[in-house]
């Protein structure tokens, strides 16, 4: 190891070591953290300024972290109580964008580290946008609309408090759809006495939203894998594919593999997972999940041919070409990576947000499996999030097919900054570090610029 190299490592170490001690418990920020860090030392080395200007003490430190209760009544009249959060990480290059997640999970630690996934994100789609997240641990599985709209409504009673068009724009995550987004819309509208459809992505196309807005996870996926599959020389068509859960990500990522001619066997929710050999009916799956809000393994009742199991960890069993785990964090370990390598799978896209630990992603990278990280791979979302406040500040809606081109785009062009990002650092190919890289130097050049803030 040269001696720039070894500087380089140092610095790191001692950063991370930090981050660690200022945020005990915390191992999905500390994931998040070290994942990216580890692609950094290449920068460090040619480019030292980084080190003498403390970029990553700075960028790992949220500019502002809200923790704060929410009081709701249930439809029994009994008071609940449950914790909000929301984690504005950095503004260097716009206001700070990013999802609310509603789950039993959430946590401080979950928050922040989609929060600093959310960063890098938001820089790879070239939209002027920074890095924010929030959620609560509120589950509205089970739940009446009636409880979901009274939750809502007081969690946007104090979360109105801290954002804005040009501050702070939430959309929607695991358990926030079209239904919540409404319900938070219209209780920040209420709040205000104004009518600010920029302060929120997600919204119906009948107030403010955009069209391709619900598909854009999913479309975005499927368009950075082919252009992976394009430099192989080889296209979607006749691909077996695997999607892991059966939400916004996962239903419009099928779809658009179908529509590109791959062929989809299996998808899960957090119950069980579903085999068709011949091919998911995804009409059926989005009447299921969609309309009926009931679980997965209704659709073997309609298709006799398809299989359910229990458990959705079991997915990864099923052999196939390219496997997309888009349901949520550290889905997908090392016994699964081991499992879709020795069943032959070719490529793997990452549609959730961290959805491989970190033993999994090196046993692909080992054993060069072809893989999309999160980062750049699912970034399509926020990016037509953007594009949706770009119709609410000019007071206009685009065209269906309009919006899907600019999304294409973004995603070609995500994918060539990480392939350029990769090959300048010594690492053709590896789209982890050219992710990381390529993210990292967009919003690290625009802090240096604005100063010590």
């Amino acid at each position: 190891m040269s001696q720039s190299s070894e500087r380089a490592q140092r610095y790191i170490d001692r950063v991370f070591e930090t981050v660690e001690q200022r945020n005990p418990n915390e191992k999905e920020f500390h994931q998040a953290v070290k994942e990216i860090f580890h692609s950094l030392i290449p920068i460090f080395e040619k480019y030292p300024i980084y080190m003498e200007q403390n970029i990553l003490e700075r960028i790992v430190e949220p500019e502002r972290m809200i923790s704060f209760r929410i009081p709701w009544v249930d439809d029994e009249e009994n008071i609940r109580v449950n914790r909000g959060f929301r984690v504005q990480f950095n503004s260097a290059i716009g206001p700070y964008k990013g999802g609310t997640r509603f789950h039993s999970t959430v946590n401080a630690s979950i928050i922040k580290f989609l929060g600093f996934e959310q960063i890098f994100k938001n820089a790879l789609t070239g939209q002027p946008i920074g890095g924010g997240k929030g959620g609560s641990d509120f589950d509205p599985k089970e739940k009446s609309n009636g409880e979901i709209m009274r939750f809502c409504q007081s969690f946007m009673n104090e979360l109105a408090k801290h954002i804005g068009p040009n501050t702070d724009v939430p959309a929607g995550d695991i358990g926030v759809g079209a239904r919540e987004i409404g319900y938070l819309f219209g209780q920040y509208k209420r709040l205000k006495g104004s009518y600010e459809a920029g302060v929120i992505t997600g919204k119906g196309i009948h107030y403010g939203g955009s069209l391709v807005r619900k598909e854009a996870t999913g479309y975005g996926l499927i368009y950075f894998v082919q252009e992976m599959l394009k430099d192989q020389g080889e296209s979607l068509d006749g691909k077996t594919v695997v999607v892991s859960g059966s939400g916004n990500v996962s239903t419009y990522a099928m779809e658009k593999a179908i529509q590109l001619g791959a062929h989809v066997v299996g998808c899960s929710d957090s119950s069980g997972y579903i085999y068709d050999k011949n091919g998911i009916q995804l009409d059926t799956v989005k009447r299921i999940k969609e309309v009926e809000r009931k679980r997965i393994k209704e659709y073997v009742k309609e298709h006799t041919n398809a299989t359910y199991t229990p458990g959705f960890e079991g997915i990864w069993n099923i052999p196939c070409d390219i496997a997309l785990p888009c349901s949520t964090q550290n889905e997908l370990d090392e016994k699964s990576a081991k499992t879709l390598i020795h069943n032959g799978v070719q490529l793997i896209g990452e549609g959730a947000n961290m959805p491989s630990t970190l033993r999994a992603i090196t046993t692909f990278v080992e054993n060069n499996i072809l893989f999309a990280p999160a980062k750049a791979a699912n970034a399509g979302g926020v990016a037509v999030s953007s594009l949706e406040m770009a119709q609410n500040s000019s007071k206009i809606s685009w065209e269906f097919d309009k919006v899907e081109a600019q999304l294409q785009s973004i995603m070609q062009g995500i994918y060539q900054d990480c392939i350029e990002a990769s090959e300048e650092y010594g690492k053709r190919g590896n789209l982890i570090i050219g992710a990381n890289i390529a993210g990292f130097l967009k919003v690290a050049d625009a802090m240096i610029s604005q100063g010590v803030i």
